[in-house]
């Protein structure tokens, strides 16, 4: 008999970058940035414009671009990190941007898929429309 799996993510819970960083094995790029800021939600997009349009204070970001527009997209929204996965390195210039803005850069060796399916499973909603 085939029947619906049904999946249901912990309750929300407040979870901090650096909480973040260490659920999904993530190295800061950012040191000198803090990782004390709170997450407000998640999001996975690639298509900047629809970032723009979308993000918001305290998401946490998950993308493989890694040009200057990344950076300038996150600190207008004053997102709380960006995150970079399956170990995708970011050009020290954009790193030192990011610093210069106060955004939190996270490497992670994980896939973006899993990246998403650990934060929502730790309660970290997507964006509330």
């Amino acid at each position: 008999m085939h029947g619906l799996i049904t999946w249901h993510a912990k309750e929300e819970s407040s979870l901090k970058v650096s909480e973040l960083a260490q659920l999904i094995s993530a190295q800061n790029m950012t040191p000198d940035v803090t990782e004390d800021r709170e997450i407000s939600c998640g999001y996975t997009c690639d298509l900047l414009s629809w970032v723009m349009a979308h993000g918001c204070e305290g998401m946490a970001w998950v993308t493989v671009q890694t040009h200057m527009n990344v950076v300038a997209v996150a600190a207008l929204a004053e997102m709380a990190c960006v995150i970079l996965p399956e170990s995708i390195d970011m050009p020290q210039p954009i790193l030192d941007k990011a610093t210069d803005e106060g955004l939190c850069v996270l490497k992670s060796p994980l896939s973006a898929y899993t990246i998403c399916g650990r934060m929502m499973e730790k309660g970290v909603p997507e964006k509330a429309e």
